[in-house]
């Protein structure tokens, strides 16, 4: 394999990169949350939660912040 070119993004960036997708994963899990034990059943508490209304759509959010950061960030030379 040809190491010639320099890697695009360094190790800091990877990681950080691979926090924000864990993040936006971790939210997006949280909105689907779980399903009603009767479907005949509207369980409005369930479904406007705070983990769904509130939690879940800032995860999503932060990891979008936490990848542009991985993108954009770079070490002072």
């Amino acid at each position: 394999m040809n190491n010639d070119f320099p890697s695009i993004l360094n190790r800091a960036q990877y990681i950080t990169l691979l926090a924000g997708i864990a993040s936006m994963v971790i939210g997006f899990a949280l909105m689907v949350g779980g399903g009603s034990e009767n479907p005949n059943v509207f369980a409005k508490e369930t479904l406007f939660s705070f983990q769904r209304i509130t939690l879940a759509p800032f995860l999503v959010m932060l990891g979008f912040g936490i990848i542009g950061v991985g993108i954009f960030y770079r070490k002072k030379q």
